[in-house]
């Protein structure tokens, strides 16, 4: 049985994991916004944290994995939970939000992580602080990127809802 608001979603994602092969500026990339869109959208909770996971671990095969993994997935998850709470209130300002906050939990999470896990910080305050400081210059990017792929992502399947009937009540 064809389900249209899953293909609908599944191809929007598709579309936006293909874009990843773009030549963009680093940290610019659609897994922060993909985690966004699942946990607002699917049903099916498991579907929503499972897609922007395994999206990341197919490109973490193929790219090499590292020790800050376990933080970078956690962030993902941590970000398809506000997708989630998110829920039927779905505005502009609300998805904007959510997407600045993703940011922010990623930039924490996964510095922290480097941090904890990484030989290149000392395992002091100071330490902790230095390995948020050199991540500053790579911030912007990862909020840029959030946002654009969260409002092409997002603004993709409304534009998708009026057109298509049978995704009015999705």
């Amino acid at each position: 049985m064809f389900n249209t608001k899953f293909f609908t979603l599944s191809l929007i994602i598709v579309l936006a994991v293909l874009s990843r092969f773009l030549p963009f500026p680093p940290n610019v990339a659609p897994v922060a916004a993909i985690a966004l869109f699942g946990g607002a959208y699917f049903s099916d909770k498991r579907v929503a944290l499972l897609l922007p996971l395994g999206v990341m671990l197919l490109s973490d095969l193929l790219i090499g994995l590292h020790s800050t993994l376990l933080f970078v997935y956690a962030a993902f998850a941590l970000i398809v939970g506000i997708g989630y709470m998110l829920g039927k209130n779905i505005s502009p300002l609300r998805i904007a939000g959510a997407s600045v906050a993703g940011s922010v939990i990623f930039y924490l999470l996964t510095n922290f992580g480097v941090w904890l896990v990484s030989p290149y910080y000392p395992f002091t305050l100071e330490g902790l602080l230095a390995s948020y400081t050199m991540a500053i210059p790579f911030f912007h990017y990862t909020l840029i990127g959030d946002l654009l792929y969260t409002t092409v992502i997002f603004g993709s399947f409304e534009l998708a809802r009026r057109m298509v009937p049978s995704l009015q009540t999705a």
